[in-house]
């Protein structure tokens, strides 16, 4: 049996990528070796914003200017209870989804 990952974000919060979720996420060939950029994009995101569709759900985005398919944004999307988090998937994309901004603060 595999056991989760975990990553923390950048507020220290113990995420799980389990072995199915994950193979879920490398279904996408230009998601292939992108276990790194998955960790980077939660514990270093440029943005986190509140999903519209889940309530429980967050997004947090990181820019890479060199992915499989050129520049893009790599979106972790992780789904928050009382005592877990996981994450739901992780994707490539040319923006940012609307919703509330968690990060950064605006002042």
């Amino acid at each position: 049996m595999s056991v989760a990952q975990i990553i923390e974000d950048r507020w220290k919060q113990k995420i799980r990528l389990t072995p199915e979720r994950l193979a879920h996420i490398l279904e996408h060939p230009e998601m292939v070796g992108s276990d790194d950029q998955i960790a980077e994009t939660l514990s270093e995101p440029e943005r986190v914003v509140q999903s519209l569709s889940d309530e429980c759900a967050r997004l947090y985005y990181r820019w890479y200017a060199s992915t499989p398919v050129g520049e893009k944004y790599l979106c972790v999307v992780v789904k928050f209870f009382d005592e877990d988090a996981f994450i739901l998937t992780a994707y490539l994309t040319d923006q940012i989804k609307k919703g509330a901004v968690i990060w950064p603060k605006e002042s």
